[in-house]
């Protein structure tokens, strides 16, 4: 199951930054998971400040 950025992202981009697949870019006031490249691997949740990624 593919994660997903909540609304509480700061747009900080440290999830960005960790993702191994390239699968995270900054969206229209937030950074967005594209679904069909995102691994559920749980990097950008366990680099994010305040917790926006989650899994669906």
């Amino acid at each position: 199951m593919a994660f997903k950025i909540s609304d509480d992202c700061i747009s900080c981009g440290a999830c960005a930054a960790e993702c191994p697949v390239n699968a995270i870019s900054e969206g229209d006031g937030k950074f967005v998971i594209d679904a069909d490249t995102c691994i559920s691997c749980g990097a950008c949740a366990g680099t994010c400040p305040v917790g926006a990624p989650s899994e669906e």
